[in-house]
């Protein structure tokens, strides 16, 4: 048992006012592995002033000491990966290799962006102005549980880059991961006040941040109705809003594709992270003329998808999160057995032998669109099999959904795949599986969000351009 009874503000660890304790749970089999005090809104007011405080010196800092502050943060994140991976698998069931890809990929986000900080003029030259690229001011940064370090460093890394200060309010449900890590950053001896972190509930904490007025943005990765819901309160105090929200990713594939490289592709990117990540691509589109083909490749090649213990080398998909998100996954499966969707793998129910949160990756054919097992983000290890007539048909199809996080197109043909996807309504399309490339912008079209983050496009999103017109007297 763990017990974290301290938040972080102005360079210390201090007693929250907060008084509510929350248990955290091992979702491989339910057991109660510590507990976190939360905070409250009063704690979060004191984090916000302590930030407020910090930005007058931060904001103003030389691009050489935000850069060289980056890469301290990143020396001691990464010192810290395997605590770090040892708390990923523990609370929140990722299977080993995932874990080490998430550490790896948190501690990485000061260097991304360091390095678009570095090539980023923060005065340019336009007509007779010079334009300044000012920090915003305070931001609000509220982070989900499907990959808690990694939201917390980028968010961070981008937000110190620019010059702005930070309040983050992580997932309560993450409180052990986010321990460690804020262990490790407070040993790159940062400016006092420049980041402070509050656990606590969304409703709570997270509400203050939206409504105080000395948060000038919010950065909010989630769901949908919760985004919608900041955005609301936000504009009472016209705060910057960057959303990065839900997602019903489609996966085409082309006829002219080689099934024995797309079917495992489309699965890989359709139940990766266990299948707890916005931009899988959980509808898997297949020609109508090859379905049977497709649905024969699919039932050999998902034999190979293994739920079992996070750290045994065959896993490939770890358990759900918690409880409520073990039966939001049971619910799904289950209406999609109703309404008539054929059963390709998996079911209702734990797999054999697991216990816990975990749920049996399931996999329907004879999918049609408007079901809502292919409309409805599920978010677990759930996959709909469509089929289309021709191109435009999978096109229309792929673009019939509220989302446009991500997409996916497999083909032989490489630059027939680029013509697809430039009509795909995604703010990423991997074309053949495409890898994640983090100098390229993130972020969603439509329902699944407003705003980018990542590299240059994600800085710029911290900055106010401010025009110095001058002229000779």
């Amino acid at each position: 048992m763990r017990d974290i009874i301290q938040i972080y503000i102005n360079g210390e660890f201090v007693t929250p006012h907060g008084t509510e304790l929350f248990d955290l749970h091992n979702p491989v089999d339910a057991e109660v592995i510590g507990r976190v005090r939360l905070g409250d809104a009063q704690d979060a007011r004191i984090a916000i002033a302590a930030a407020k405080g910090a930005f007058k010196s931060w904001s103003r800092s030389p691009k050489p000491e935000r850069i060289a502050l980056l890469h301290r943060l990143h020396e001691v994140v990464w010192a810290k990966k395997n605590e770090l991976i040892e708390a990923i698998v523990q609370e929140f069931g990722a299977p080993a290799t995932r874990a080490y890809w998430m550490a790896s990929s948190a501690a990485n986000s000061f260097l991304d962006a360091a390095r678009a900080l570095e090539k980023y003029d923060l005065i340019r030259k336009v007509g007779t102005a010079d334009v300044v690229m000012e920090p915003v001011g305070v931001v609000g940064l509220i982070t989900p549980w499907n990959s808690n370090v990694g939201f917390i460093c980028n968010k961070l890394a981008y937000t110190l880059a620019a010059g702005c200060t930070a309040v983050i309010k992580p997932s309560e449900m993450s409180a052990t991961q986010t321990q460690v890590l804020l262990e490790a950053l407070h040993e790159a001896c940062a400016p006092a006040g420049v980041f402070n972190i509050v656990n606590g509930r969304g409703d709570i904490v997270g509400a203050e941040l939206t409504t105080n007025p000395d948060i000038a943005k919010i950065s909010f990765t989630g769901s949908t109705p919760v985004g919608k819901s900041i955005l609301r309160e936000a504009a009472a105090t016209l705060k910057r809003v960057t959303l990065e929200l839900g997602g019903k990713s489609p996966t085409i594939i082309l006829d002219d594709a080689d099934f024995d490289k797309a079917i495992p592709t489309a699965l890989q990117v359709g139940l990766g992270n266990s299948g707890q990540a916005c931009l899988n691509g959980t509808r898997i589109f297949v020609p109508a003329s090859r379905k049977d083909e497709a649905i024969a490749s699919i039932k050999k090649h998902f034999a190979s998808v293994q739920a079992g213990e996070p750290l045994a080398p065959d896993t490939t998909i770890g358990p759900m999160v918690s409880q409520a998100q073990y039966e939001r996954v049971q619910r799904y499966i289950k209406l999609g057995l109703d309404t008539g969707a054929t059963l390709v793998a998996g079911g209702e129910g734990h797999p054999e032998g697991l216990g816990g949160y975990f749920v049996r990756p399931t996999i329907f054919a004879d999918v049609s669109n408007d079901m809502a097992i292919a409309q409805e983000e599920i978010f677990g290890p759930v996959l709909c099999v469509l089929t289309y007539e021709d191109e435009a048909e999978a096109i229309r199809m792929a673009n019939d959904t509220p989302y446009g996080l991500y997409a996916y197109v497999l083909s032989a043909n490489e630059e027939r795949a680029t013509k697809v996807a430039m009509q795909l309504d995604a703010g990423r399309v991997a074309i053949n599986g495409a890898a994640h490339d983090p100098d390229v912008p993130f972020g969603g079209f439509k329902q699944s969000g407003i705003g980018r983050e990542y590299g240059v496009f994600g800085l710029q999103s911290y900055f106010e351009p401010k025009a110095l017109l001058g002229a000779v007297l």
